[in-house]
């Protein structure tokens, strides 16, 4: 992590409908380091899932710079992964093939690059299986591996386990993180949940809403793996709480 993989700098995003403006994202100054796996968390309508748009490439009517790699961010491409809440996999192809997806299982290093995507997020036995054989967490895990499969610099995920059980979403977690550990690509994930942040991450970001804005940074300097009852995971997670309710509070005040 001795240098940044993405970098946004004075990022400002105002949306327009008729005559109203609505200044959703205020001078967003942010970097992601190599192999660094961030989380974002804030009050709903603070911008989280915009930022992660506007990192994807999925939305470029913006003010300030958006890199990845020293290159500037035009739109989508296959160096920027993206993980929706919902798996988004074709119903009617089967495990492999979704991860697959345009590229043909034909060729040999497709075939053993699947192969490999199957061993990473432990589905081994299932690579014939349809998405409605799968559970939910089953089927994330395949939404990942197809992004990855396309070696990106960077995975971006935005809620990815909201839809989710809490028992299969802490074993969600844990599959994430050993999946990031094995395969060290950069990772961006936006959710609400303080544990799941301070469970997975090396920072937590704190947004502000209206507009957004990055309120505070929390570095989260636990080793992996990491107990959520300790008293160090209990201290960080005060502290990101501290930051959420400066947060509502600030909110307040603004609205009234």
């Amino acid at each position: 992590m001795t240098t940044a993989a993405l970098e946004i700098c004075n990022l400002n995003k105002t949306f327009r409908s008729g005559d109203a403006m609505t200044h959703a994202l205020d001078r967003i100054d942010f970097t992601l380091g190599r192999e660094e796996f961030v989380s974002i968390i804030g009050p709903s309508g603070c911008g989280k899932s915009t930022l992660l748009k506007i990192v994807a490439g999925l939305d470029v009517d913006y003010e300030g710079t958006v890199r990845l790699d020293d290159a500037d961010v035009t739109g989508p491409s296959k160096e920027k992964g993206f993980i929706f809440q919902e798996h988004r996999l074709f119903p009617w192809l089967t495990v492999e093939r979704n991860i697959a997806a345009d590229l043909s299982l034909k060729d040999p290093d497709v075939r053993r690059r699947v192969d490999e995507m199957i061993g990473l997020v432990r589905l081994q036995g299932f690579e014939k299986a349809y998405p409605k054989q799968l559970s939910g967490g089953m089927s994330q895990r395949v939404a990942i591996a197809r992004a990855l499969l396309r070696n990106p610099k960077v995975l971006l995920l935005d809620e990815p386990f909201g839809a989710l059980d809490a028992f299969t979403r802490n074993h969600m977690q844990e599959s994430l993180l050993d999946i990031w550990r094995e395969n060290r690509t950069s990772m961006l994930l936006v959710t609400h949940d303080i544990d799941e942040a301070i469970f997975l991450s090396n920072r937590v970001v704190v947004m502000d809403a209206r507009p957004g804005k990055i309120k505070a940074v929390v570095s989260v300097d636990l080793p992996y793996p990491r107990n959520r009852v300790s008293s160090a995971f209990q201290a960080l997670r005060t502290e990101v709480l501290s930051a959420l309710n400066h947060v509502e509070e600030d909110t307040v005040s603004w609205h009234i």
